[in-house]
């Protein structure tokens, strides 16, 4: 039986944060390498041509694409032959991993979502 340890969770979580802030999906990618090949407008070529040279940017340095990170929704799948190692509940251990990803300080990760959006707004 694999066993999965609680600290490998949440390192594998906070470097999916930290990787989907600054690429792009690569079918986004070719379709805007398609699109900016078939565009007419000079224009619009060039809009395309910036946001692939941003896109590039981003990838390289390891900055955020955009400055609203968006929110996280984890799906997870457990094998019937692998056992979590956790010292705590599973979605602390989830957000533990967020929480190191959005604070890593080499790319620290704008916070997009509030406890009490009506009453005291404070950050998540």
């Amino acid at each position: 039986m694999s066993v999965i340890k609680e600290q490998d969770i949440i390192d594998s979580i906070a470097g999916a944060c930290q990787y989907i802030s600054y690429y792009h999906p690569e079918d986004f990618v070719k379709g805007m390498v398609e699109a900016y090949e078939k565009e007419e407008s000079e224009a619009a070529k060039n809009a395309i041509a910036q946001i692939l040279i941003n896109s590039k940017m981003c990838a390289m340095g390891h900055r955020p694409l955009c400055q609203d990170t968006g929110s996280v929704n984890i799906f997870i799948k457990v094998g019937l032959n692998a056992k979590l190692e956790l010292s705590k509940e599973l979605e602390e251990v989830l957000n533990e991993g967020v929480a190191k990803g959005y604070t890593d300080p080499d790319n620290t990760l704008r916070y997009s979502v509030v406890s009490d959006p009506a009453g005291e707004r404070k950050n998540t």
